[in-house]
Parts: C-alpha cells; structure tokens; sequence
C-alpha cells in the first residue's frame, strides 16, 4: 500500500504539472522586465527554471513580476524597459516596447526600441468567441485588484468594458499561486450568469495554468438538478424574496403536524390507538433534538413505537416489560404495513424536490406555509410539474438545509432491522473508516507525503470505490461543500434567496463579489452592494472600482451613457480608451436580416440582440439570411452556447448576452427590451455596450429620446464594392 501510494501521489503531481503545461503553451512568454539592477527578467504563465535551477521564466502572479505592471514613467519602480512579446507557437512575430528611463538606456538598447501600444493593439483584435486572458496587458487598476489580499469580501464595481470579468478570473489563478495549499484542497467556485458565459470564459483559467477550478452558475448549485427553464420576472422577484425563507420552513413543520383526532391501527385482534398527548410527546422529542427533518424522523418513530409498544403489552396482558421485549415488541410494530403507512404520513421522508412540488401543487399547503404572502402572490407560486427554473435552486437548497438527507441505509434496511442493529451497523462503518484514515496518516508520515496529499484523500483511493476525483468533481456532486474562495460575476443579478446558498458555501466568507449596480436587469437583483452584503458581513467587505472602459469605444459609449442617464442621472459611465472610427447607426426593423449578412460579411463575432418575445420570430428570419446562424433559446445548455460563441451570427436575448462581447451588435427593437421587465433600461443598457466595434439599432417602433438622432445606415454598395 507504501508504494501504491508513493506511485499515486507522484503520478497526480506529474499528471497535474503536464495538465498545466499543455494548457500555457500558447502565449506561455508575452514580456521582458529591463531592470537597472537586475538585469533581465523574463515574464510568462508559469515560472520555469533549468536544471542548475537558474530562473529562465518568472510567473506573473510572483513579487517580482509586479513592476511589469504596475511601472509608470514617474514610478519606474527600477525598470527601464518594459517590453511586451506576441508569439504564433514558440516564435515571435512582434514586440512593444514601453519607456519608463529614456536616460538610462544603452545605444544599442535604443537601436532595438519598437512598439505600438500593446493593449490597444489586442482591444483592436477580432473576437474569436471565446475570451481570452489579458495576462500580458493587465492595467495598474486592474493589478491592484487581482493582488488585493485574500480574506474577507471584495466587491469589484465596474462599468461595462472594465474587465470586471477577466480581473476575477486572473484574480482566481493569482490566488491559487498565492495561497495554494489553503485553496487546492477546498477548491474555488466561479458563478456566472449563465451557461453560455460559462463557455465564453472556460478556456481562461487553464491557459494560465489552472485546471482544477469549478465554473457554474446558480442552477447548477444543486447536485443532480441543472435549472435553465426560465421564469415570469414577477415569479422570479418572489420566489428570490427573503420571505421564501419562511415559507420554506412552515412547509417543512406542515409535514409534522399533529392530527386533531386519534389514529386507531388495527393489527390482527388488536387495535392501537395513537392519540394527541402520543404524538405531541414524540414531536417535541423530534423537535428537541435540533435535528433536520430527515434525521430527527428516526426520534419521532422511537418514541411513537415506544408507546405503541407499552400500550400493546398492556392490551396482551404482559403488563410490565423489560427493554429485549420492548426492543422486540418495537420491531414487530415496525413492520406492520398499517403502522408503516401511519408513520410515513405523520413524518414522512422527504425530498426537497419532493417538498416544493408538494407546495407548489397543493392550495392547502401553500395556504398555510405561504400564509404570510399575499392571495396574488400565493397563485403566482401554484404550478404542477415542469422543468426547475434557477429561482427554484435557491429553494431547494434551503429546503435541503432543512431536511438533512435520507439515510440510504435506513431506506433498505428499515424492514428488516432494528433500530438498534441500524446503529451498531452505522458505528462499524464508522470505526472501519477511522482505522483507514489512521493508517492513511501513518502511511504519509512514514513516507513524508503529508504536505503533499490529505490522508482522506489516501483513504479514498485505497477504499478503492470508484475513480480519482478532482477537487472540482468532489465539490460539484457536494451540496455542503465549503470553499476556499467564490467568485461571483454579474453578482447584481442575484437574489436574497441566491445569496443564502452562497453564502452557506463559504463560510470563510472570502469572496469576490463583481458586478455593475447599474446593470441589473432582475427584478429579484441589487439595487446596493450594502443591501446584499451587510445581512451577512456588516462593516468587513471592501470596494474597489474599475473606471476606464477598454472594450466599448467612445462612439458606441456616448450613445449608451445617454441610456444610463435615464437610469439614474447619478451614475456616470466609464471612460473609453479608444475610439473605432465608426458610428452607431439606425435602420428599419424590416431591414435586420439583410444587415445582419452584412455585419456577418464584415468579419469577427456578430450579436443580434433582440426582445424576449420576438425571438423565435427574428430568429428564424435572420437563420434563412445568414446560413450558420444560431439563437439561443431561454435554457440553452452549454453545448448550445458554445454553438453560438462560434457561429457567424448569434441572436439571443439580453440575458443570456451578459458578460459577453462580439466584433457587432444589432439591437432590435430597444424600446421594446426597456419595456420587457421592471428593469428593462439596464437591459437596454446591457445590450447597447456588447460591441467591441460597430453598433447598430433596428426599429418599428419610435425610438427613446436616448436613441433619438442616430444616424441612418447607409445602404450596402452594390456587388460589395
């Protein structure tokens, strides 16, 4: 078992080390670091050394890399020299250079100055729909972000085109550098909006050398249900209400309540009687325990046997029994099919699945376990069947705290064994798991490996049931997984009800919290970083704010911050860095699917972002036009989403564009978007700073004040020239 452990242990290290340098080839060294004392350094990935250990590359994330971003003429910080490498495979095929100490360089440094500024040249860049990291062109604001210090909540608040979303993500990887052994084995969790961002961002971790992270979105937060199906603004807005809290609670006690009248069981010649002062004993036994519902049934079924059994003793004539005839008295009662039946009606196990179809299907149960809510409300909440929607997980996840899980074991073995053996059977396994774990500790400390494996994890694999997991395997198929760190982008769209099942998953409470106030399109979302965070960690989370916009240019900015000013004339838009020589424009509705060929035609990734109920229909239209084209449905799953992040022309609503960006956008109908929920403006705003390059609005309808004054697109050339 020493040299399984020895062979395992080294081939999951060379295993993972191979998995990280497959992952950075492309781009693994993108900078030069020209010091006044220290010679050359070389940036990249991952740190690499040769075999006398001399360092030949510096990881980005370490100390001495920090001057590659954060030097300022008026800082240099000691460099001279910061230049920046583009690569196609191990060749170089251009270099930029930034001077931060013109007097200090040497004639021949001056002879092989070159540039032009590195991180306009990739805004400038095509999208390829996926994102991709910004290791080599990381701003100072942006540095100052991911190197904030681990503990506690940080809220990173940014405008659209900040880099909110690749500042987390590099912020993810620099933490796990960082802070490794506290993170690996508790693992990090990224929250995106949905699955098609999800896919957006899959590929930016491991191309800086982090494979073992967990990428999911709140339906996914529930082993075994991933919910996409989408639900009425209004249904959404309560079913997030703290008030569901509640409701979730008197739902669980409605299935442990009392029956007025006595409960008479016939069991051959005998009939039993479980009346009021019975079962009120058992349930304050129950309830006296502090156990979930599922757990502390086990004390509500001892107690109401306990009693049937004395009460049957004295009907036989026995009077006076000791506990081997109570026990065996206890175990016949058990079996009796009429005494099962009473029992799963009195306390019956319970899914949390099964406890809000139960809710939501049945008037009298949401009459009382919903009592505080309006009639209006309640019949919002009324539905029989259908897919789980994301603002059920939420629930499922408090009804799952609630519940505490079915013991398998008692399921199979009810029948057949007694309580007593039950538990003699649990202490076996229990005993036998702790002799694994004991001779797992020796085994590592004998060979010296217990810095490097967990002896639970040693014990698992001798256990031999089942293949290796990951850290994000294990944590994904865990509802009470806690982690190390969260991520949690477009953070504003979560509601209360989202935020307690976060919460609960990190009860370190290190978190990075990104998202835009302004952006909020939920009606269930934040309307303030304090209103989310202060419930949970009053006065200990910070704020750090990213203001300069790197993907919308001025153009298309001016046309959207004209709609945040209807938001709230407070709010200020970030400032562009670029401008890309081209105007949002205005064209007939009519006119989309021609357009959207043309946009297509122009190269890159082109949105077309419309309204929820026109969809299907422009959908459809634009597909015929645009061979290649996908929409993206309410629900799509990843594989769908991945379809349209490389498909010539996407047409989604704004929902599932958050959090991305394309080449070109066309905006159907906006004021039909601004009217589509109580939050429509931000939609509106939403989508009008997806486009890294061209913007444009199609339209029936008279256009907002906002959008008025656009100019009209100028029809194509004929035969395109």
């Amino acid at each position: 078992m020493q040299n399984r452990s020895e062979r395992d242990t080294f081939a999951d290290m060379y295993a993972s080390r191979l998995a990280r340098l497959w992952a950075v080839e492309r781009g693994l060294v993108f900078g030069r670091l020209d010091h006044l004392d220290e010679g050359r350094l070389y940036i990249g990935k991952l740190g690499m050394t040769d075999d006398e250990q001399h360092r030949l590359l510096i990881d980005w994330r370490a100390p001495v890399a920090q001057p590659f971003y954060r030097a300022t003429p008026t800082a240099p910080m000691g460099v001279t020299r910061r230049r920046h490498l583009q690569t196609k495979g191990r060749t170089v095929v251009g270099v930029d250079d930034d001077l931060l100490d013109l007097d200090s360089l040497t004639d021949d440094d001056r002879a092989t100055l070159n540039g032009e500024a590195a991180l306009l040249a990739a805004l400038d860049e095509r999208r390829t729909g996926r994102m991709r990291d910004i290791v080599a062109t990381i701003q100072s604001e942006q540095d100052r972000v991911i190197r904030s210090d681990l503990n506690g909540v940080l809220v990173v608040q940014g405008g659209p085109g900040t880099g909110k979303t690749v500042v987390a993500l590099h912020r993810a990887a620099y933490l796990l550098y960082t802070h490794r052994e506290r993170l690996e084995r508790r693992g990090v969790l990224i929250l995106g909006p949905n699955l098609t961002f999800l896919r957006y961002i899959e590929q930016v971790l491991p191309s800086l050398g982090e494979t073992d992270v967990l990428l999911s979105t709140v339906g996914e937060l529930y082993p075994g249900v991933t919910a996409t199906a989408r639900e009425r603004p209004e249904v959404a807005a309560l079913k997030g209400d703290l008030r569901m809290a509640e409701v979730i609670a008197k739902a669980v006690r409605d299935r442990q309540r009392v029956p007025r009248q006595p409960i008479e069981l016939t069991i051959g010649r005998t009939t039993l009687t479980i009346d009021r002062a019975m079962l009120e004993a058992a349930k304050n036994k129950a309830t006296r325990s502090r156990r979930p519902h599922n757990q502390a049934r086990a004390v509500f079924v001892r107690s109401l046997l306990t009693a049937l059994a004395r009460q049957q003793a004295r009907k036989i004539g026995k009077g006076l029994i000791d506990e081997e005839e109570l026990a065996d008295l206890r175990e016949e009662l058990r079996t009796e099919p009429v005494v099962k039946s009473a029992l799963n009606r009195l306390w019956p196990y319970l899914t949390p699945q099964r406890l809000l179809l139960g809710l939501y299907g049945s008037p009298e149960r949401l009459g009382y376990a919903a009592s505080a809510l309006t009639p209006q409300e309640r019949a919002l909440l009324r539905r029989t069947g259908g897919d789980w929607t994301e603002s059920d997980v939420p629930l499922l996840d408090e009804a799952a705290e609630l519940l505490g899980d079915i013991d398998e074991q008692v399921l199979r073995a009810s029948a057949l064994q007694a309580e007593e053996e039950l538990a003699a059977a649990r202490q076996a396994e229990e005993s036998r798991r702790e002799a694994e774990l004991a001779y797992a500790r020796e085994v590592l400390e004998l060979t010296g490996l217990s810095d490097v494996m967990e002896a639970e994890r040693l014990a698992e694999r001798q256990r031999g049931e089942g293949p290796y997991l990951t850290t994000a395997e294990r944590a994904a198929a865990d509802r009470t997984w806690a982690y190390g760190h969260i991520i949690v982008d477009e953070a504003q769209e979560l509601s209360p009800m989202a935020w307690r099942a976060v919460m609960r998953r990190c009860p370190t409470r290190s978190m990075t919290i990104v998202g835009d106030i302004a952006q909020t399109g939920s009606a269930a979302g934040a309307r303030s970083w304090a209103e989310v965070l202060d419930p949970y960690v009053a006065g200990r989370w910070r704020q750090e704010r990213l203001t300069v916009n790197y993907r919308t240019p001025v153009e298309l900015m001016e046309v959207a911050a004209r709609v945040l000013a209807t938001i709230d004339p407070a709010l200020q838009a970030p400032t562009s860095v670029r401008e890309a020589g081209a105007r949002p424009w205005a064209a007939p509705l009519s006119a989309l699917p021609e357009l959207a060929k043309q946009e297509a035609g122009e190269g890159g990734k082109v949105a077309v972002v419309v309204p929820d109920a026109l969809l299907s229909e422009l959908g459809t239209e634009i597909a015929t036009s645009v061979p290649g084209t996908v929409v993206v449905t309410p629900g799509a799953g990843r594989t769908r989403g991945a379809e349209a992040l490389d498909a010539p022309v996407a047409v989604m609503g704004v929902t599932d564009a958050k959090g991305l960006e394309f080449d070109s956008v066309i905006v159907a109908e906006p004021d039909l978007i601004a009217a589509q929920s109580p939050r429509g403006p931000s939609d509106l705003y939403v989508a009008l700073t997806r486009a890294t390059q061209r913007l444009g609005v199609v339209h029936e309808r008279p256009l907002s004040q906002a959008l008025r004054g656009l100019p009209s697109r100028p029809p194509a050339p004929a035969n395109g020239l």
